[in-house]
């Protein structure tokens, strides 16, 4: 419980950065990374969980308290039949060092069965999680909110004054699939695209999304009306693994989803990032699935259930994506020079398999989300 002497600061969107939008519910402010009307054009579960979860979103503000206590809701979601996955984690940052870290003890549980979609629920109320012994004086701090948990906030308890802050840094947004929303990382500053934006001095607005880079013409309209100074866009795992559309379909997509960003940003530094490598999907399309042998033990990978001769007849893999990104972009570049191309397996390939296998078969792990970072931060954005 807040101490004596504590100061309540009802959460504002001043506090939140990085968020589309703060939902007022009865319980707080639901942080989403998707406006409204786009999750109503979706109508889809999936991409209901991954907009709520609020990879890249922050609380920024400056405060000369010792004390900091943040209240808030949690929504965990896991599998039946598959153990938990580890709670969510705050990521305590102080004038740019990550100085702690603070899981929420209770949360709503939201169970999902993978062979029926049937879902269960366990409810919990609001939490706290408590920073103390922080250092005197005045600092900037950064509360990182999981990147895999949905987060409703309640407020902050202090003992001295919060004070929200601008950020005029240049923003960067970028869109992905659940490699670019955070898979299996750890820790919310250790998805790869926070690792560049904070090694870049970035502001990150996140619209990586688990399951749902589908090239959606609400998503480019998103991303069309939001204020950003560079773009990149991750595009390609989610078509082949959904087995969304065949070539026939991609390639006018693809041009009218750069079309709709264009739009609203005739000149940003855009980035198109094809798939890493996936070594299930390289040359086998969808869809995806889990492995049942897998699942018998109690583990959760993936597998490919498509077949390879089918590529003949239009269907995607990874392959095949890569070398019409390449194709696309060469071709739009000619009359767009702030429009580059990026082959994902610059990031992680071939070469990578060995030393960095993707634990299930599909989403890398701690150690790759940095190497990632690492080499996204050294090429991107050619001058």
């Amino acid at each position: 419980m807040p101490t004596h002497d504590s100061l309540t600061t009802t959460i504002t969107d001043q506090l939140v950065h990085g968020a589309h939008s703060l939902e007022s519910t009865d319980n707080g402010l639901t942080v989403h990374r998707l406006p409204a009307w786009a999750r109503r054009q979706a109508a889809d579960p999936q991409i209901d969980m991954a907009e709520s979860q609020p990879s890249g979103v922050r609380l920024v503000f400056t405060t000369a308290a010792t004390s900091i206590e943040l209240e808030a809701g949690a929504v965990r979601f896991g599998f039946r039949g598959v153990p938990a996955r580890p709670h969510g984690i705050f990521d305590f940052v102080i004038d740019g060092d990550v100085t702690a870290q603070a899981s929420l003890k209770n949360a709503t549980v939201v169970t999902i069965d993978m062979q029926t979609g049937e879902r269960s629920v366990e409810a919990s109320p609001p939490d706290r999680i408590r920073f103390t012994s922080l250092p005197a004086g005045d600092k900037r701090v950064e509360l990182w909110l999981p990147h895999n948990e949905a987060i409703t906030l309640v407020a902050l308890h202090t003992n001295a004054p919060v004070h929200p802050v601008a950020d005029d840094r240049p923003v960067w947004l970028h869109h992905g699939s659940s490699i670019s929303h955070g898979s299996n990382a750890t820790r919310p500053t250790q998805i790869w695209p926070a690792l560049v934006a904070r090694s870049r001095d970035l502001n990150l607005v996140n619209l990586g999304f688990g399951g749902s880079a589908l090239l959606d013409p609400f998503m480019a309209r998103t991303i069309k009306d939001a204020s950003a100074d560079l773009i990149s866009v991750k595009m390609g795992i989610n078509l082949v693994n959904s087995d969304l559309m065949r070539l026939r379909a991609f390639g006018p997509a693809v041009h009218g989803f750069l079309d709709t960003i264009r739009d609203g940003h005739p000149e940003t530094p855009l980035l198109v990032i094809s798939p890493i490598l996936c070594p299930i999907q390289e040359h086998t399309p969808g869809p995806g699935g889990f492995d049942p042998d897998a699942l018998a033990h109690g583990e959760l990978k993936f597998t490919a259930l498509g077949d390879p001769a089918d590529v003949a007849a239009g269907k995607l893999t990874l392959t095949v994506i890569r070398e019409q990104l390449a194709r696309i972009v060469a071709e739009r570049a000619a009359d767009d020079p702030h429009l580059h191309y990026l082959d994902g397996l610059e990031l992680y390939g071939p070469g990578d398999a060995d030393e960095h296998p993707l634990p299930d078969n599909l989403h890398p792990d701690a150690a790759t989300h940095r190497l990632i970072g690492e080499r996204f931060a050294a090429v991107a954005w050619p001058s």
